[in-house]
């Protein structure tokens, strides 16, 4: 299920369920990525009959929705009120809206694996100020 890349973006395979009113729960694999060039961050790659989907959100906002309902707008994430071994994951784009379930236990294995990497609270330690800076210099 894990792995840690030679560059140490981590990333974790699990998958989601889709969750429509009166059907089963359609399966959708999903890649878990986090990079410590964006500490903040995490993303989740669904993959999808098109390809690939892309969601950012706060590495918090994933944790502490294991524990109890978390976000606003268009990312919320919070622990199955029916499974206490699964998680929701409210997506809300211009396009449309999903709820996708998955086990909490891959996302906390997923968690743990970045906290291995970069502990909470010392995120501001792998920014690169000057890198982001050159950045911000070659937009404009």
């Amino acid at each position: 299920m894990n792995k840690m890349s030679e560059n140490t973006i981590i990333t974790a395979g699990t998958t989601f369920h889709l969750l429509v009113p009166g059907i089963a729960p359609a399966p959708v694999e999903a890649e878990l990525q986090y990079n410590p060039e964006d500490p903040y961050a995490v993303a989740v790659l669904f993959h999808t009959g098109q390809g690939k989907v892309e969601w950012m959100f706060a590495r918090d906002l994933l944790a502490d929705g294991l524990l109890t309902p978390s976000g606003e707008g268009d990312i919320m994430v919070r622990p199955a009120a029916d499974d206490p071994e699964r998680v929701l994951l409210e997506l809300n784009a211009p396009t449309g809206f999903a709820i996708l379930s998955a086990e909490a236990e891959h996302i906390a294995e997923f968690l743990d694996l970045t906290y291995d990497v970069v502990q909470p609270g010392e995120e501001d330690l792998w920014i690169d100020f000057d890198r982001e800076l050159a950045k911000l210099v070659a937009s404009s």
